[in-house]
């Protein structure tokens, strides 16, 4: 049987490996790998837009706003949320896990950043659930998400290397390798004011792994919805001694009264300090007038040197193209791209604040289009958050996340342990 195993913590300043922090440690959540399924759900959202009671509903709601209010604490109607919990949609950054493990395989740095903004830019179509914006769950704190995926060997472009040496005769070859990778991923909603989702996700065999935490901000401003994705990611290359910081863009829900779409925008941008390479990324917002829409420009340079040695253009949703410095290009269609599923556990066998397993009452009444009902379970389990903050202000109790420690100004997974026994 394999096992995989949380060690969790509590952390009060102490760092891993010292006795004052081993003596705070309680045994984490449990996660059975062999019990990770194929994920069958895909939870597309209808593109119907938005029925007239409903933009009663959005008028009301409207009337009481201010531009540039902060919304965070703003309860917004049950009608316009998707089914799944902001945790999950995260997990779908990875849904070309193939190409995020290519990173690591780049023979140079040039290479590995290259691979690292082509990765970048096709991670973001995924997450849209149908052309229609829709609302994922606002995270319970304390909530968490895991999966995984098997990423075919053959899918991931392998670093050049010498050719195996034969076996010494009378000996066995050695068994052949696992025929996948495994990359694990791991969500959890470590604040609520500010709120705050943190997620780790790593592959032992390529000695990689991400760490990223976001603090979403939401403003409303006219006939749109902004939210701010503040905090910044790292991936770790650690075969190469290579981090990777990065950043993250704005999301627009344009059109709240009609047919409400998404759109990206801002600049972010990539940062590996040991190589000297950089990449500014652009999102670009659609004009008032003309202009196309989902727009995305790229660049990447060596600083020391001042040269740009790769640049892309397109639509993060659609197609992209890059121009390297020796004169080639490639193109990559997102819409082509093969999405290799995550696997998950069962909800009958999650615990009960693994997101899925949390959400279920309210997911299965917005599939049955109930929203009474969808608004009710939600509003029990906000309720429940509430009250529990309440209990901790009085005992000045601090919240204690599992899986992620307070640092600096982020938050990081703390001694990734992936037990296999």
């Amino acid at each position: 049987m394999v096992l995989v195993f949380f060690m969790a913590s509590c952390y009060s300043g102490a760092s891993p490996g010292t006795s004052s922090y081993a003596s705070q440690c309680s045994t984490r959540d449990l996660i059975l790998v062999e019990d990770e399924v194929t994920d069958t759900e895909d939870n597309e959202e209808e593109d119907i837009g938005v029925l007239e009671d409903q933009r009663s509903v959005i008028l009301h709601l409207i009337s009481q706003l201010k531009l540039g209010m902060d919304l965070t604490r703003v309860v917004l109607p049950t009608f316009i949320l998707e089914k799944r919990s902001l945790l999950e949609m995260y997990a779908n950054f990875l849904a070309h896990p193939d190409l995020f493990l290519t990173v690591s395989s780049g023979s140079t740095p040039e290479e590995r950043i290259i691979y690292f903004v082509e990765y970048y830019l096709t991670a973001f179509h995924e997450g849209r659930k149908g052309a229609v914006a829709k609302k994922p769950y606002n995270p319970i704190i304390g909530e968490t998400f895991h999966c995984s995926w098997d990423v075919p060997k053959d899918k991931v472009k392998q670093t050049r290397t010498n050719s195996p040496s034969p076996s010494p005769k009378g000996k066995a070859p050695p068994p052949p390798p696992p025929e996948n990778y495994k990359l694990r991923f791991v969500a959890e909603q470590v604040s609520h004011h500010p709120p705050v989702s943190c997620f780790y996700c790593e592959c032992k065999e390529k000695k990689m792994c991400a760490n990223v935490h976001v603090w979403t901000k939401s403003k409303f401003m006219g006939m749109s919805i902004g939210v701010s994705m503040v905090g910044e990611g790292i991936l770790y290359l650690l075969e190469h001694g290579e981090e990777y910081v990065f950043t993250l863009p704005c999301a627009y829900a344009r059109s709240i009264l009609t047919v409400p779409w998404v759109e990206l925008g801002g600049k972010v941008s990539i940062l590996c300090a040991k190589s000297g390479y950089s990449a500014t990324v652009t999102f670009h917002t659609k004009p008032f007038y003309g202009g196309k829409v989902h727009r995305v420009t790229a660049e990447v340079k060596h600083n020391p040197t001042n040269t740009i040695v790769c640049k892309a253009q397109g639509e993060w949703n659609g197609t992209l193209e890059f121009t390297y410095s020796n004169g080639e290009t490639k193109i990559i269609d997102t819409t082509k791209l093969p999405i290799i599923r995550k696997k998950i556990r069962p909800i009958a066998k999650q615990g009960p604040f693994e997101s899925r397993h949390l959400w279920q009452h309210v997911t299965n009444a917005l599939r049955e289009g109930n929203i009474s009902a969808a608004t009710d379970h939600k509003q029990l389990l906000e309720e429940r958050q509430r009250v529990e903050e309440r209990q901790r202000a009085i005992s000045n109790t601090v919240w204690k996340p599992k899986y992620f420690i307070k640092e600096d100004e982020g938050w990081i997974y703390f001694d990734p342990l992936w037990k296999a026994h």
